[in-house]
């Protein structure tokens, strides 16, 4: 079973609705669906909040160490309560992901984040569980760090927020270890596919003023 959600993201305002934020944008989000306020705790060096579901404890956190050292708080909470590594899920933007698509996985490199990096780092491991959450890439790969601190357009946030959305639904699986069921349930897109083009009949004449 999940005991701890780990959302990652830059603290502050200036970053708050920027790409890099999304998994800070889950977190916020399920704890208005558990009824709990992350509050901050500076033994963990973030914002945390605990809950009880189903006789277990559950703990949510948003490390507010900047993106680069967040397993200094992930490491330091999980250690304290002897929380392993299949025990936790880290939620984080994903470049390699459109908009709109999000995917859950356990291990398995860190692929450049700067958050994962730290996180193998401070927990000794890369067993933990991942929920990526599209973002999107900027086609260059020198444009990335720029790409990841800029707010998404409107029609990309729409995306990002209903894949919270979609995803969030199988807390509660995520919660009682049924990893299967919810990687199944969050896998099934809920994005609708774009229709393709009208074309006109083979004999159909053009459409003009006159004929309209």
């Amino acid at each position: 079973m999940i005991k701890l959600f780990v959302g990652l993201g830059n603290p502050g305002p200036e970053y708050e609705n920027t790409r890099h934020n999304a998994g800070f944008w889950w977190i916020d989000a399920l704890a208005r669906e558990l009824k709990v306020t992350l509050v901050p705790e500076r033994s963990y060096w973030g914002l945390m909040a605990r809950t009880t579901i189903n006789g277990q404890n559950v703990w949510l956190l948003e490390p507010q160490t900047f993106m680069n050292l967040s397993g200094k708080s992930v490491g330091a909470l999980a250690r304290f309560f002897k929380i392993q590594p299949e025990e936790v899920l880290v939620v984080h933007d994903e470049l390699d992901f459109e908009p709109g698509t999000v995917k859950l996985k356990q291990g398995g490199s860190h692929g450049g984040h700067n958050g994962l990096r730290d996180i193998h780092a401070q927990l000794g491991s890369h067993n933990y569980w991942r929920l990526r959450v599209g973002i999107g890439h900027p086609g260059d790969k020198s444009e990335v760090a720029n790409w990841v601190l800029k707010k998404p357009a409107p029609d990309q946030m729409k995306l990002i927020e209903d894949s919270i959305i979609h995803s969030l639904k199988s807390w509660p699986e995520i919660v009682a270890g049924q990893m299967d069921k919810a990687t199944q349930a969050i896998h099934t897109s809920k994005a609708p596919r774009p229709k393709p083009p009208r074309k006109p009949a083979p004999d159909a004449a053009p459409t003009t003023p006159e004929n309209a």
